[in-house]
């Protein structure tokens, strides 16, 4: 199996941090930018159009020079997953399935304003989704209330929630041919990329010294993973091929 890790594009709270440094005004549910817009397109057409260069064995096509040959397309409920994923369904012509869990730190939230705790809002609801969406196959149980009902989930719950992704995932696709490509986001891909490779820390001790460390994901960044017999192997991370120069963020 190989696991295709892409993050989602610019979105408009990933601007407003690029213009200001911090989250005052950030929304509780961003869409993409019309930046996020282009980078989404530009990854979608770069895989269809690398996916006519034909197939190959994965041992010798660690690159993908021979495409990617998608077998199933996945996305969290976010709205900025969904509009990027479902670009790139439209290209490859075929399904954009819901996977709740591989949703970002937090959740949907806003920050109350008299504590600055944040707050749970609920997700969009079934018809949200079908009435802009017609790719996209939802959960059976999402109905009107929303997919998101909190609580606001702390940075720490997301280990769990990242090794229960990785069970389910070889659950549904473990020994398998399939090509898996996820849609998702930043935190939670750092999170999976951690307790794969072991190192659940954020900073280490160096020389006396103690570092932060972080795995960059830029929009629309493109991580795979080869899950074969008792290996995981990381080809590569976080590859921006398909995008300009300027679109790069």
């Amino acid at each position: 199996m190989q696991l295709y890790i892409i993050r989602h594009g610019q979105s408009f709270n990933n601007a407003l941090w690029a213009r200001t440094g911090g989250s005052n005004g950030r929304l509780p549910d961003p869409p993409l930018t019309e930046i996020g817009q282009k980078q989404a397109e530009y990854l979608a057409q770069f895989i269809a159009k690398a996916d006519k260069n034909g197939s190959a064995p994965i041992e010798i096509d660690q690159h993908n020079r021979h495409g990617y040959h998608l077998t199933h397309l996945y996305s969290s409920l976010m709205l900025r997953a969904v509009q990027t994923g479902h670009a790139i369904a439209e290209a490859l012509d075929m399904p954009l399935i819901a996977w709740p869990i591989i949703h970002e730190w937090g959740g949907i939230f806003a920050h109350d304003p008299e504590t600055d705790e944040p707050v749970a809002l609920p997700g969009p609801n079934r018809q949200f989704f079908i009435e802009r969406f017609d790719r996209f196959v939802l959960p059976d149980d999402l109905q009107e209330e929303g997919w998101w009902q909190g609580p606001y989930e702390p940075e720490e719950a997301s280990i769990h929630r990242a090794e229960t992704f990785v069970n389910q995932l070889l659950s549904r696709h473990g020994n398998t041919e399939d090509r898996i490509g996820i849609v998702t986001h930043g935190g939670f891909t750092a999170m999976l990329i951690r307790i794969l490779f072991n190192s659940r820390e954020f900073t280490v001790n160096l020389h006396n010294e103690e570092f932060h460390t972080w795995l960059s994901m830029n929009n629309t960044g493109v991580t795979r993973l080869n899950f074969e017999e008792n290996h995981i192997i990381q080809a590569y991370s976080n590859r921006v091929d398909h995008l300009p120069t300027e679109l790069i963020t």
